[in-house]
């Protein structure tokens, strides 16, 4: 990367000497690698529950800032300040999210004499609120979409600027960004609920219930212009980024240049960032974020001004490959006073960029987020990876999903998705669910790999992208799930185990067994399938030839019937293929397999957890990666299942609304109650008719994964249809 040109070894007589970096996870250690690089030392600041996370360890010292909630601890403003002023820091980098846009946070640094590495105040101020931000780009002369943004926020007059807007409108949360706070209206009929439910994520995200309205733009890309801008007047934009790949209005893949815009249009988009930065005497680094129409054959025509983040994006390394500069140097030496070290002319372009979100959550769910422990964690070689998750790391509900970053740089787009293609088939991870298997599916797509982009790219693409779940897969390869589904039984039968009383073989005497096995992919349709294991009725014997000293090759005879198909394994080992496999927590059983099935072989890596086993095939850049269990053993108690009728949390979180009371009717698709997890919400709607007859939480209860959040009597749906009536 290319560096302003200040010997890194006397820095410290040019600024300061210690930042105190208040955030978490990967932006807190990305941060942290910079000032190490520097020789600024770090301060990191820690919940509860990252008493021992990744960025705790990046920093030369680590501060407890309070409990696990963000408010409590990551959003405490005193503590943040006690603790910079105990420690010595100089300077404030709030990273992105939480206190990042908060413009009491840069007074209150200001006022306690330390350097907020980000604008002033006045100018997150100005940009902070949307509302306010979009009549300061009207009075710069920059376009915006038709809408709303007056300060009336009454029901009843937001509903008639809609109706004067038309329909659909995007209802959006003044303050923050991130893609909380954001609802589309596509009839006046949804209009009141999903009001009170935006105005209900942005005061809890925000502390700010405001919005605007905006005409929702059915063909469109989100492209937007990185920005930095010195003490000094200097003002110039590092080249743009195409973000239109989105999910639940959040970015997913993010690359740089954005395909496909021609040079007049690249050009009047910089020079609006930059007037729209100048508008607010902006300093430090911003991004400037516009939507581009497009006509039907999706080529890019005119932009609107959306919004400006007042802060370094999530996406900010795209834009570091494609121009060699490290963005974050630029943020502290421009905190320090320095100029900007070249013009605008002088920028240089260099290939073609693209960044994969990783996340902890299941696309097959509506990207319902995930939680859990991370079992298994491999990276590939030759890829940027910014992450803050390490294999061993808990998941939690209290902050964001997102486990990693992928990042690429190849001489074009081309050679950049293919490299990025590679990148996320080499990937193993095991433990919650993630979105892996749909990048992959996404970045092979061919409106993806011919750059149709715009923000619905996910939805209008729903049938090919889902086409090849694993629902396809199985129906196509039937041995592949029969193999997993030996493999689980096997995997769990044959724990290393010196006591023969306690292996769990199947064997009988003069008997057979059965065991049913329950399975299903952890990222791919949902769908679960049992398995029915049939054992013989004579012991396992040793293959001939086998090598000495090595785990022996194992002749089963066992019979495996799935979805109405049944197939014989002729055998089984593991330890003898391969070691351990890598990247697996310390603390678990994790084995290289073989299973033969006919004349065909299924190599697997293996992770034990309990009696759950995660798999991924080694014999494929396209790996199963699957998560079983035991759905019911003959040898053992089957636990007892949810009563009927119960709908399950399916994350631990907080009840914030319940939209039905005991004894009310409710026909399938009604909504019965709102989770807040991971700092987004997520309705819960009835899958049935029926009648609510159990609401065990009350708005304001925390609630744990796999509990019941309220219980309905199913009805006949004709017959509630005519008693309604």
């Amino acid at each position: 990367m290319a560096f302003f040109g200040c010997d890194p070894g006397i820095l410290n007589n040019l600024m300061f000497s210690k930042i105190l970096i208040a955030n978490r996870g990967e932006i807190a250690c990305r941060i942290a690698a910079t000032a190490r690089r520097l020789g600024i030392r770090t301060v990191a600041v820690y919940s509860d529950a990252d008493a021992h996370a990744a960025h705790v360890e990046a920093c030369d010292e680590a501060w407890s800032i309070g409990p696990a909630p963000a408010r409590e601890s990551y959003l405490n403003i005193d503590r943040l300040l006690a603790v910079a002023r105990e420690s010595g820091a100089q300077a404030i980098h709030p990273g992105y999210g939480f206190l990042s846009e908060n413009a009491e946070f840069a007074c209150s640094c200001a006022a306690a004499g330390l350097i907020f590495v980000g604008p002033p105040a006045a100018a997150i101020e100005a940009m902070g609120s949307k509302s306010a931000a979009k009549r300061c780009m009207t009075q710069a002369g920059i376009a915006l979409v038709p809408g709303y943004h007056g300060d009336k926020q009454g029901a009843d007059f937001l509903l008639q600027e809609a109706e004067r807007i038309g329909w659909p409108v995007l209802i959006k949360a003044t303050a923050g960004g991130g893609g909380k706070g954001i609802r589309v209206v596509r009839q006046p009929g949804e209009f009141e609920a999903q009001l009170i439910a935006c105005q209900r994520e942005a005061r809890s995200s925000f502390g700010d219930d405001r919005v605007l309205l905006e005409r929702y733009l059915v063909r469109a890309r989100h492209v937007e212009i990185q920005i930095f801008c010195d003490q000094h007047g200097g003002a110039l934009w590092l080249s743009e980024r195409d973000c239109s790949v989105q999910r639940r209005h959040q970015k997913i893949i993010e690359e740089a240049p954005a395909p496909d815009l021609t040079d007049d249009l690249r050009d009047a988009l910089g020079q609006a960032a930059v007037a729209a930065a100048r508008a607010v005497n902006y300093v430090g680094a911003g991004t400037v974020e516009f939507l581009v129409a497009c006509d039907e054959g999706g080529r890019a025509e005119y932009f609107y001004f959306m919004e400006m983040n007042t802060r370094l994006q999530v996406e900010h390394p795209v834009t570091e490959l494609i121009t060699g500069l490290d963005l974050v140097e630029w943020q502290l030496r421009i905190a320090a006073g320095e100029p900007l070290p070249f013009a605008q002319s002088e920028l240089r372009i260099q290939g073609h960029a693209i960044e994969a979100r990783l996340c902890a959550e299941n696309p097959a769910q509506g990207f319902l987020p995930a939680t859990g422990r991370v079992l298994r964690l491999v990276w590939p070689e030759g890829v940027r990876i910014d992450s803050g998750v390490r294999v061993g790391d808990h998941i939690t509900a209290h902050y964001d999903s997102m486990i990693a970053k992928l990042i690429v740089h190849g001489r074009d787009r081309s050679d950049a998705l293919q490299k990025l293609t590679h990148a996320l088939n080499t990937v193993r991870i095991a433990g919650p669910a993630t979105n892996l298997e749909f990048l992959r599916r996404l970045v092979r797509d061919t409106a993806f790999q011919e750059a149709d982009l715009d923000t619905h790219l996910i939805e209008r693409r729903h049938a090919e992208l889902w086409g090849n779940s694993t629902v396809k897969d199985h129906a196509e390869d039937p041995t592949a799930y029969i193999a997993l589904a030996a493999l689980a039984v096997l995997a769990l039968d044959t724990t290393v185990c010196d006591d023969p009383w306690a292996l769990r073989d199947g064997w009988r005497l003069g008997a057979s067994l059965e065991r049913l096995v329950d399975f299903g992919s952890i990222s791919g349709s949902g769908l679960r399938h049992s398995a029915r294991v049939l054992y013989p009725g004579t012991s396992p014997g040793t293959n001939p030839g086998t090598n000495p000293g090595a785990n022996p090759e194992r002749t089963l005879g066992l019979t495996i019937e799935v979805d109405d198909q049944s197939w014989d394994v002729q055998g089984f080992a593991f330890d003898s293929i391969a070691p351990r496999p890598s990247g697996v927590a310390p603390d678990l059983k994790a084995f290289t397999l073989r299973v033969w099935l006919g004349m065909r072989a299924f190599a697997f890596d293996a992770v034990f957890d309990h009696d759950t086993v995660h798999l991924a095939s080694t014999n494929s850049d396209r790996p199963w990666e699957l998560q079983l269990g035991w759905h019911a053993n003959q040898d053992q108690e089957v636990t007892a299942a949810a009563e009927p009728g119960s709908l399950i949390a399916p994350m631990p979180g907080k009840v914030v609304a319940l939209s039905v009371q005991v004894g009310q009717r409710v026909s399938i698709g009604d909504p019965l109650l709102v989770m807040e997890a991971m700092k987004m919400e997520h309705a819960i709607c009835a899958p049935m008719a029926g009648i609510v007859e159990a609401l065990p939480y009350a708005a304001g209860d925390s609630v744990e994964q796999g509990v019941a959040l309220l219980r309905i009597r199913a009805v006949d749906p004709k017959i509630d249809v005519k008693e309604r009536e």
